[in-house]
């Protein structure tokens, strides 16, 4: 039974930058020493992984490299983060919602 509406769509550029930043942390790297090594502002920096900035394909490639981990393999983990959350957006959307639980009781 659904008592909420379903999950917000999720967006490109917060899944990019979630995974950057994750990846950064893993690596125990600062937003100061990535953005140095990529050439970017810090604030650019922070305002891409935190989803409010969407990044040119030049600059995640600076970001990668600075962070010594391919495109690829960032984008590849970006893919799966969005293909759960649409397989969860399928199954939250397919469940019956309140009213439709209580209109079949009442029938």
């Amino acid at each position: 039974m659904r008592l909420t509406s379903p999950p917000k769509q999720v967006l490109v550029r917060e899944l990019i930058g979630e995974s950057l930043r994750e990846e950064r942390m893993a690596q125990a790297k600062t937003l100061r020493a990535v953005s140095q090594s990529a050439r970017v502002s810090l604030g650019y920096l922070s305002e891409v992984e935190r989803g409010q900035k969407e990044a040119s394909s030049e600059l995640l490639a600076a970001i990668c490299s600075a962070l010594d981990v391919p495109l690829s393999v960032i984008l590849n983990l970006v893919s799966e983060k969005m293909a759960a959350h649409e397989q969860l957006h399928r199954r939250v959307a397919a469940l019956p919602t309140i009213h439709e639980t209580v209109a079949q009781a009442a029938a």
